[in-house]
Protein backbone atom coordinates (compact mmCIF):
# COMPACT_ATOMS: atom_id res chain seq x y z
CA UNK A 1 0.00 0.00 0.00
CA UNK A 2 1.16 3.63 -0.89
CA UNK A 3 1.15 5.64 1.55
CA UNK A 4 3.14 8.58 0.42
CA UNK A 5 0.19 10.50 -0.74
CA UNK A 6 -1.34 10.80 2.63
CA UNK A 7 1.30 13.70 4.40
CA UNK A 8 4.48 15.64 2.99
CA UNK A 9 7.94 15.02 4.61
CA UNK A 10 9.96 17.80 3.17
CA UNK A 11 11.83 19.66 5.24
CA UNK A 12 11.05 23.01 3.62
CA UNK A 13 7.02 22.45 3.60
CA UNK A 14 7.59 21.97 7.97
CA UNK A 15 9.15 25.08 7.97
CA UNK A 16 6.68 27.12 6.36
CA UNK A 17 3.59 25.07 7.83
CA UNK A 18 2.56 26.92 10.47
CA UNK A 19 2.58 30.71 9.18
CA UNK A 20 0.56 28.66 5.84
CA UNK A 21 -2.03 26.44 7.35
CA UNK A 22 -2.73 29.80 9.38
CA UNK A 23 -3.82 31.67 6.20
CA UNK A 24 -5.58 28.83 4.70
CA UNK A 25 -7.65 27.76 7.63
CA UNK A 26 -10.52 30.89 8.56
CA UNK A 27 -10.65 30.42 12.00
CA UNK A 28 -7.57 27.72 12.85
CA UNK A 29 -7.15 28.76 16.89
CA UNK A 30 -10.75 28.81 17.16
CA UNK A 31 -10.95 25.36 15.54
CA UNK A 32 -8.29 24.25 18.05
CA UNK A 33 -10.40 25.83 21.05
CA UNK A 34 -13.59 24.06 19.96
CA UNK A 35 -11.73 20.63 19.10
CA UNK A 36 -10.65 20.65 22.49
CA UNK A 37 -14.00 21.83 24.16
CA UNK A 38 -15.80 18.85 22.17
CA UNK A 39 -12.89 16.24 23.47
CA UNK A 40 -13.70 17.66 27.06
CA UNK A 41 -17.11 16.84 26.94
CA UNK A 42 -16.29 13.08 27.17
CA UNK A 43 -12.55 13.02 28.39
CA UNK A 44 -11.98 12.43 32.01
CA UNK A 45 -9.41 15.15 34.00
CA UNK A 46 -6.56 13.34 33.36
CA UNK A 47 -7.14 11.56 29.87
CA UNK A 48 -5.03 10.44 27.08
CA UNK A 49 -5.41 11.92 23.43
CA UNK A 50 -4.46 10.22 20.41
CA UNK A 51 -3.72 13.33 17.95
CA UNK A 52 -3.14 12.31 14.12
CA UNK A 53 -1.70 14.17 11.98
CA UNK A 54 0.52 15.75 14.64
CA UNK A 55 3.18 17.52 13.14
CA UNK A 56 3.70 21.29 13.44
CA UNK A 57 2.50 20.88 17.00
CA UNK A 58 -0.29 23.53 16.93
CA UNK A 59 -2.94 21.76 17.64
CA UNK A 60 -1.11 20.25 20.79
CA UNK A 61 -0.04 23.20 21.98
CA UNK A 62 -3.69 24.75 22.28
CA UNK A 63 -5.01 21.46 24.28
CA UNK A 64 -1.62 20.98 26.47
CA UNK A 65 -2.25 24.79 27.28
CA UNK A 66 -5.93 24.18 27.87
CA UNK A 67 -6.05 21.06 29.76
CA UNK A 68 -2.76 20.56 32.25
CA UNK A 69 -4.27 17.12 33.20
CA UNK A 70 -4.18 15.34 29.44
CA UNK A 71 -1.49 13.32 28.15
CA UNK A 72 -1.04 13.35 24.35
CA UNK A 73 0.35 10.71 21.66
CA UNK A 74 1.10 12.71 18.55
CA UNK A 75 1.99 10.90 15.01
CA UNK A 76 3.16 12.55 12.32
CA UNK A 77 5.82 10.74 9.43
CA UNK A 78 7.55 13.59 8.69
CA UNK A 79 10.91 14.01 11.49
CA UNK A 80 10.91 17.92 10.34
CA UNK A 81 7.38 18.39 11.39
CA UNK A 82 7.55 16.41 14.57
CA UNK A 83 10.77 18.42 15.34
CA UNK A 84 8.76 21.37 14.68
CA UNK A 85 6.47 20.50 17.43
CA UNK A 86 8.49 19.18 19.71
CA UNK A 87 10.17 23.02 19.41
CA UNK A 88 6.81 24.80 20.32
CA UNK A 89 5.43 22.55 23.24
CA UNK A 90 8.54 22.46 24.97
CA UNK A 91 7.01 23.51 28.30
CA UNK A 92 4.56 20.75 27.92
CA UNK A 93 6.88 17.79 26.59
CA UNK A 94 6.62 15.74 29.30
CA UNK A 95 2.81 14.77 28.87
CA UNK A 96 3.50 13.97 24.82
CA UNK A 97 4.99 11.49 23.72
CA UNK A 98 5.22 11.30 19.38
CA UNK A 99 5.79 8.39 16.69
CA UNK A 100 7.26 8.93 13.34
CA UNK A 101 4.91 7.09 11.13
CA UNK A 102 1.12 6.60 10.07
CA UNK A 103 -2.09 5.30 11.75
CA UNK A 104 -0.78 1.53 12.44
CA UNK A 105 2.18 3.07 14.34
CA UNK A 106 -0.15 4.48 17.06
CA UNK A 107 -0.27 2.76 20.50
CA UNK A 108 -2.97 0.54 20.75
CA UNK A 109 -4.59 2.63 23.74
CA UNK A 110 -7.08 2.43 24.40
CA UNK A 111 -6.87 6.27 24.73
CA UNK A 112 -10.16 8.87 25.97
CA UNK A 113 -10.36 10.53 23.16
CA UNK A 114 -8.65 11.36 19.16
CA UNK A 115 -7.97 14.25 16.78
CA UNK A 116 -7.62 14.07 12.88
CA UNK A 117 -7.12 17.68 11.06
CA UNK A 118 -6.09 18.80 8.03
CA UNK A 119 -5.23 15.70 7.19
CA UNK A 120 -7.75 13.42 5.98
CA UNK A 121 -8.49 14.75 2.91
CA UNK A 122 -4.86 13.50 1.73
CA UNK A 123 -6.43 9.99 1.65
CA UNK A 124 -8.19 8.02 -0.57
CA UNK A 125 -11.53 6.86 0.01
CA UNK A 126 -10.50 3.28 1.09
CA UNK A 127 -7.44 4.76 3.47
CA UNK A 128 -9.43 7.09 4.84
CA UNK A 129 -12.24 4.50 5.89
CA UNK A 130 -9.55 2.28 7.27
CA UNK A 131 -7.76 4.94 8.79
CA UNK A 132 -10.73 6.08 10.43
CA UNK A 133 -11.46 2.09 11.47
CA UNK A 134 -7.76 1.85 12.90
CA UNK A 135 -8.62 5.25 15.27
CA UNK A 136 -12.02 3.63 16.23
CA UNK A 137 -9.99 0.60 17.56
CA UNK A 138 -7.68 2.63 19.49
CA UNK A 139 -10.94 4.65 21.54
CA UNK A 140 -12.66 3.24 24.40
CA UNK A 141 -16.28 2.97 24.35
CA UNK A 142 -17.96 6.33 24.20
CA UNK A 143 -14.39 8.65 23.87
CA UNK A 144 -14.50 11.59 21.50
CA UNK A 145 -13.21 11.60 18.12
CA UNK A 146 -12.52 15.24 15.89
CA UNK A 147 -12.19 15.72 12.43
CA UNK A 148 -12.09 19.09 10.54
CA UNK A 149 -10.36 18.60 6.61
CA UNK A 150 -11.36 20.03 3.02
CA UNK A 151 -14.98 19.20 2.52
CA UNK A 152 -17.61 20.49 -0.18
CA UNK A 153 -20.05 19.79 -2.97
CA UNK A 154 -17.69 17.78 -6.15
CA UNK A 155 -20.57 17.83 -8.55
CA UNK A 156 -20.24 19.88 -11.53
CA UNK A 157 -20.59 23.53 -10.78
CA UNK A 158 -20.48 23.44 -7.11
CA UNK A 159 -16.93 22.19 -7.30
CA UNK A 160 -15.34 25.21 -9.29
CA UNK A 161 -17.58 27.24 -6.84
CA UNK A 162 -16.61 26.59 -3.56
CA UNK A 163 -12.88 26.49 -4.75
CA UNK A 164 -13.49 29.87 -6.09
CA UNK A 165 -14.66 31.07 -2.93
CA UNK A 166 -11.55 28.93 -1.69
CA UNK A 167 -9.21 31.34 -3.77
CA UNK A 168 -11.41 34.39 -2.69
CA UNK A 169 -10.31 34.13 0.64
CA UNK A 170 -6.97 33.85 0.24
CA UNK A 171 -6.54 36.84 -2.00
CA UNK A 172 -8.35 38.77 0.52
CA UNK A 173 -5.94 38.02 3.63
CA UNK A 174 -3.08 39.32 0.99
CA UNK A 175 -2.15 35.72 -1.30
CA UNK A 176 -1.12 36.82 -5.10
CA UNK A 177 -4.16 36.17 -7.08
CA UNK A 178 -2.07 33.92 -9.67
CA UNK A 179 -0.78 31.59 -6.32
CA UNK A 180 -4.43 31.50 -5.41
CA UNK A 181 -5.93 30.21 -8.63
CA UNK A 182 -3.12 27.27 -8.82
CA UNK A 183 -4.24 26.47 -5.25
CA UNK A 184 -7.35 25.59 -6.84
CA UNK A 185 -5.60 23.45 -9.60
CA UNK A 186 -3.78 21.94 -7.18
CA UNK A 187 -6.54 20.99 -5.19
CA UNK A 188 -8.64 19.19 -8.17
CA UNK A 189 -5.65 17.11 -9.24
CA UNK A 190 -4.14 16.13 -6.05
CA UNK A 191 -6.72 15.70 -3.56
CA UNK A 192 -9.21 13.04 -3.11
CA UNK A 193 -11.52 15.58 -1.98
CA UNK A 194 -15.22 14.04 -0.44
CA UNK A 195 -18.61 15.65 0.33
CA UNK A 196 -19.73 16.44 3.82
CA UNK A 197 -22.52 13.50 3.22
CA UNK A 198 -19.79 11.16 2.27
CA UNK A 199 -17.09 11.92 4.83
CA UNK A 200 -19.91 11.30 7.54
CA UNK A 201 -20.77 8.15 6.25
CA UNK A 202 -16.92 6.84 6.39
CA UNK A 203 -16.91 7.80 9.77
CA UNK A 204 -20.04 5.69 10.52
CA UNK A 205 -19.21 2.99 8.55
CA UNK A 206 -15.78 3.04 10.80
CA UNK A 207 -17.97 2.52 13.68
CA UNK A 208 -18.26 5.64 15.09
CA UNK A 209 -21.63 7.18 16.71
CA UNK A 210 -23.38 10.44 16.94
CA UNK A 211 -21.78 12.04 14.06
CA UNK A 212 -22.50 15.70 14.30
CA UNK A 213 -21.24 18.66 11.81
CA UNK A 214 -19.60 21.31 14.33
CA UNK A 215 -17.62 23.25 12.02
CA UNK A 216 -18.01 24.88 8.70
CA UNK A 217 -15.60 27.53 6.66
CA UNK A 218 -15.71 27.35 3.45
CA UNK A 219 -14.14 24.44 1.61
CA UNK A 220 -13.28 23.48 5.24
CA UNK A 221 -15.94 20.76 7.88
CA UNK A 222 -15.32 19.50 10.92
CA UNK A 223 -16.95 16.85 12.83
CA UNK A 224 -17.22 15.31 16.22
CA UNK A 225 -18.25 11.75 16.99
CA UNK A 226 -17.96 8.99 19.82
CA UNK A 227 -16.76 5.34 19.84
Amino acid sequence: MDKKPAFTTDPGHATSYARRVARHVPGLQDLHRMAGLLLAERMPERGRVLVLGAGGGMELRAFAQAYPGWHFDGVDPSPDMIAQARDIIAEDSDRITFHQGYIEDAPDGPFDGATCLLTLHFLSREERLRTLRELHRRLRPEAPLIVAHHSFPQVAGQQDLWLRRNAAWLISGGMPEAQALAGMTTMKERLPILTPREDAALLSAAGFEDVQLFYAAFTFKGWAARA
